[in-house]
């Protein structure tokens, strides 16, 4: 049964999960046992065994949708790129819908091997005019731009551990790995304005969020306007800080935000964080 902070969340996920299918979401109770065959942030981070496990999935996910045996810095960088989406849109995601910052511990994100997600929810951030102000696991903050702090702090705290696990397994330093967490934060946010037909107001909360560099992450969201002639929907672009190496395993599909493209024109974009 869920209670609590999971009560005041809960619509929010259940709104998110049906606004990005690709999430494959469902809400867990606070505490609960992650699952058979499930793996949590936490044990992603500080267990060898089952990071390894995690790679190798990634690793045969690529051999199959593609054909090609990836480089190891590859399968790690593309594992990475999946889990730092998913879990900052876990955050964004209620922050953009509720104005509510969920504190998500890496435990509290998890993996199922079909490649659902399931949540956790537990403490969270909020506004004083809001309903659940009053809550026990609220936290009660002054005002906008105190919320978009803990939004950028609960993603630094939770990923932190993660991209440490992984630094030996890429071929990348810390301005790069913090550039992507940064990318896939407002990857997210854009990707959730654009399912609620509202593109101009997720761009223009991820350069709230991220206006330029804001330790620890490198730079801001730096979207530009597209030419109105560009014959897709999407009306802004932005060129990512890291690149996300998914061009290693299909040129064809390079990001329309590749910093490898001299122009962001749109290519067949990889699912599901190439924006």
């Amino acid at each position: 049964m869920l209670r609590g902070a999971s009560v005041s969340l809960v619509l929010a996920y259940r709104r998110l999960a049906a606004l990005c299918p690709v999430l494959g979401l469902t809400v867990a109770a606070p505490g609960g046992a992650a699952g058979q065959d499930w793996v949590d942030g936490a044990r992603l981070a500080y267990d060898a065994s089952a990071r390894q496990s995690w790679l190798a999935a990634e690793a045969d996910r690529i051999r199959a949708a593609y054909g090609v045996a990836a480089r190891g810095d590859v399968v790690a960088s593309r594992a990475l790129h999946g889990y730092l989406w998913s879990a900052g849109l876990l955050m964004s995601g209620p922050w953009y819908l509720e104005r509510r910052v969920p504190r998500l511990r890496p435990a509290d994100v998890r993996l199922g091997p079909d490649g659902t997600l399931r949540v956790a929810p537990g403490a969270f951030a909020c506004l004083p005019g809001d309903r659940a102000a009053g809550s026990a696991e609220a936290v009660v903050l002054d005002c906008e731009e105190d919320l978009r702090a803990e939004l950028r702090q609960a993603v630094a705290d939770h990923v932190r551990p993660l991209l440490t696990a992984l630094r030996p397994h890429l071929r990348r330093g810390t301005r790069a790995l913090w550039g992507m967490v940064g990318d896939d934060l407002v990857s997210g946010l854009w990707h959730l304005g654009r399912a609620l037909g509202e593109e101009e107001r997720g761009a223009d909360l991820a350069a709230r969020l991220l206006p330029g560099p804001l330790s620890p992450f490198p730079g801001g969201a730096g979207f530009r306007r597209l030419p109105d002639d560009h014959p897709g929907p999407e009306r802004l672009t932005r060129t990512r800080i890291g690149c996300c190496m998914h061009y290693t395993v299909c040129p064809a599909e390079t990001c329309s935000t590749c910093p490898r493209l001299r122009t962001a024109r749109p290519a067949a974009v990889a699912a599901p964080a190439g924006g």
